[in-house]
């Protein structure tokens, strides 16, 4: 049996950023920040973050990058993900990811009344319906 399963809930600490990818999807990338807190031995409260870079597919990723902020609360459900690569230069390279399955939206930052710029909507040039005439149809 196997499970690649997260949960996290955290800070958004960038805006998502929403790409196309070659095969005509969308893919949106955003970071998220979680917190841990604990005390010492002797008493002292320590806290402890990390970060953690999410990316997410599809309609969801067009979702996250219209209504996501940074400073946002939000709970994201999915698997993590290794990548390896070999940059131009002949370094390798790695990047672990949580890939977005699900989420929910939780407050903005404190003291923040800001929403995001709505993005330029595409839109689709109307045409002009001609008229049938049926007599013309030749069935």
């Amino acid at each position: 049996m196997n499970l690649n399963k997260t949960q996290l809930i955290g800070r958004v600490t960038r805006d998502p950023e929403l790409r196309a990818m070659p095969n005509g999807g969308n893919v949106a990338k955003f970071g998220l920040a979680t917190n841990y807190i604990y005390k010492t031995k002797s008493g002292e409260k320590k806290e402890t973050v990390q970060f953690h870079n999410c990316v997410a597919f599809g309609r969801l990723a067009e979702i996250i990058d219209k209504y996501v902020v940074k400073g946002q609360e939000l709970y994201v459900e999915g698997r993590i993900e290794y990548r390896q690569w070999e940059k131009k230069s002949g370094e390798k390279a790695h990047s672990t990811e949580i890939v977005t399955e699900n989420m929910q939206m939780g407050q903005k930052a404190r003291g923040s009344n800001e929403q995001r710029e709505p993005r330029e909507e595409t839109k689709v040039e109307e045409t002009k319906e001609e008229e049938i005439n049926v007599e013309e149809i030749p069935f």
